[in-house]
C-alpha cells in the first residue's frame, strides 16, 4: 500500500493505457469486490457450503441485479436462492422473468408452467405466460392466462399497472376476435 491505495499485483496488465481517473475508478472497483466472491457463489451453485458470516439473500440479490438490467447474473443469483429453497414459486417466477429478459422464452414458459403446476393460481405465472403466448401469436391460449390472473389479481400500487395492461390486452384480444 502505498498513498493509501491498494496495488494488485496482476493489475498492470488490466489498467494498462488507462487515464489515471480510469485507473482509480477499477482500482477502487477492485478493492471493493472480494476476489474470491465469485468463486464462493459457483462453489455454493455446485453444492459447496457456505459459512455463516457469509449468508446472501440470493432472492434479494437477484432482485436487485435484474431491476439493474444484470440479468444472467441474477439468473445465477436466482438459481442460488432455489437451492436454499427447491420448489419456491416466487423464485421460479423471478428465474421466468430474467429467462424473458435474456431471450430464452421456451425456458421461461417452462419455468412458468412448472410454477403453475405447483400453484394454479400464481397470477404472476398467468400473466408472464399470457404473454409469452401472445408473443408467439398464440391468442387463444394468452386469453385464458389473462383471465385466470384477472380473476385473482395481485393488489397494490406497482401491481395496479400490470392489471390495467392485462385488462386492456384482453378487451383487445376479446374485441379483435369478435370481430372475425
Amino acid at each position: 500500500m502505498k498513498d493509501g491505495r491498494l496495488r494488485v499485483p496482476w493489475a498492470p496488465s488490466i489498467l494498462g493505457g488507462r487515464s489515471g481517473s480510469q485507473r482509480d475508478a477499477l482500482e477502487s472497483s477492485l478493492r471493493r469486490r472480494s476476489p474470491m466472491s465469485w468463486f464462493r457463489k459457483l462453489r455454493r451453485l455446485f453444492g459447496g457450503r457456505a459459512e455463516e458470516e457469509e449468508k446472501v439473500d440470493y432472492y434479494q440479490e437477484g432482485v436487485s441485479l435484474l431491476q439493474a438490467g444484470h440479468y444472467h447474473e441474477a439468473l445465477t443469483s436466482f438459481r442460488l436462492a432455489l437451492r436454499e429453497s427447491p420448489g419456491d414459486t416466487a423464485v421460479l417466477q423471478q428465474i421466468a422473468i430474467a429467462y424473458t429478459r435474456i431471450g430464452m422464452t421456451d425456458d421461461a414458459a417452462k419455468t412458468y408452467r412448472m410454477v403453475l403446476e405447483r400453484d394454479p393460481k400464481a397470477a404472476g405465472a398467468h400473466y408472464g405466460l399470457a404473454f409469452l403466448y401472445l408473443h408467439e401469436g398464440k391468442e387463444e391460449e394468452a386469453i385464458g392466462h389473462l383471465q385466470a390472473f384477472l380473476d385473482s389479481p395481485p393488489q397494490g400500487p406497482e401491481a395496479d399497472r400490470h392489471v390495467e395492461h392485462a385488462r386492456k390486452t384482453l378487451e383487445e384480444l376479446v374485441s379483435a376476435r369478435g370481430a372475425e
